[in-house]
């Protein structure tokens, strides 16, 4: 049973600093491009592109995070 919630403990672990981490960065790279989604209170197609990459960035991430963090273990 310690097994099982070891490896509960680093998926969940994992997935919120995925998630996060991914979000972030794709928040950032919309910065980069001049869309800020976060502090905009328009709804276009410009914004929908920024809501993109945060939730893309959101998805890597938590993708990324699992190969790191939960390689080589049972």
């Amino acid at each position: 049973m310690a097994q099982d919630f070891n490896r509960a403990m680093r998926e969940g672990l994992a997935d919120a600093a995925g998630f996060v981490g991914g979000a972030l960065l794709g928040w950032w790279a919309g910065r980069q491009l001049g869309i800020d989604f976060v502090a905009s209170t328009d709804w276009n197609a410009t914004q929908m592109l920024g809501l993109l990459l945060i939730v893309a960035g959101c998805g890597l991430g938590r993708w990324a995070a699992r190969k790191v963090l939960l390689k080589d273990r049972p």
